[in-house]
């Protein structure tokens, strides 16, 4: 274990990263007197994903999770605030409103590029450097290594895309991330098992971090899974874990990370 004012880090000896940068709930308290009372709520966080994810610890994996929540920073998206999906709507590296437009900050009190900068250095940089330095511990002892970046969204978000989301959003940038075909073979996995609905490279094709340390050439393989909410926890306030779903999801997300590890080994 490696904790931090910023992350957890725990460390573990499989070639496998568990990697869950929206998972923080936390607001310092000078920032939060600028926002109001919606971002107190964290609406947009990945909640308990750590707690789905339990098994990985048998698995060997590393597991890095922040203490600070999206509102905050968003650890994945680029240092320059880049748009990841030219002509769609998304939030930014410091977001001004929730996943529903509603504003975080109170009337001209939101971030400018000074603010932008500090928190850049703060809490960005000092996660993606344990990032960084795992993974290189990590392809230290072996030839390839899988970074599974962990997410999770409502089923249901009009601002990012029509309708209802896939249940298992696979993204690996169109296959460039990962050994080829592994998100297909992932989405093939999830169809077979007939109770998700689930698509590969689709609205979700990996955010930042995939997209920045999936460099297969280099031995590090990147694959993202936004998984809908609905299929383990209440998707409105309080938010709450549901047992009953998750224990029917997890032993299938299990499957899949162990698949997706045994394809990177045989790459």
């Amino acid at each position: 274990m490696n904790d931090s004012p910023i992350y957890t880090l725990e460390r573990g000896t499989a070639p496998l990263l568990i990697s869950i940068p929206h998972r923080g709930t936390r607001i310092p308290e000078t920032l939060a007197a600028d926002m109001t009372p919606v971002a107190q709520r964290v609406d947009d966080c990945d909640w308990h994903l750590e707690r789905l994810y339990a098994f990985a610890k048998g698995m060997g994996a590393s597991i890095l999770l922040p203490e600070y929540c999206r509102y905050v920073i968003d650890l994945n998206r680029p240092p320059d605030n880049a748009n990841l999906y030219p002509g769609r709507d998304t939030t930014g590296l410091c977001p001004i409103d929730t996943f529903d437009k509603e504003p975080l900050y109170q009337p001209g009190r939101e971030p400018d590029s000074a603010h932008i900068d500090a928190r850049r250095a703060a809490y960005w940089q000092p996660y993606h450097d344990a990032l960084t330095q795992e993974l290189a511990d990590l392809r230290s002892k072996h030839d390839r290594v899988l970074l599974w970046e962990a997410h999770s969204i409502r089923s249901v978000v009009p601002r990012f895309f029509e309708g209802r989301l896939p249940d298992f959003n696979f993204g690996t940038a169109d296959g460039t991330t990962a050994v080829a075909g592994v998100a297909e073979a992932l989405a093939e996995i999830v169809a077979k098992d007939g109770r998700y609905t689930t698509i590969a490279n689709g609205r979700f094709k990996g955010g930042y971090i995939t997209r920045r340390y999936g460099q297969p050439a280099d031995g590090v393989h990147a694959v993202q899974l936004e998984l809908t909410q609905c299929t383990y926890m209440q998707e409105s306030m309080p938010y709450a874990y549901d047992e009953a779903r998750a224990s029917q999801v997890q032993p299938l997300l299990e499957r899949l990370v162990t698949a997706a590890l045994d394809q990177v080994r045989a790459s």
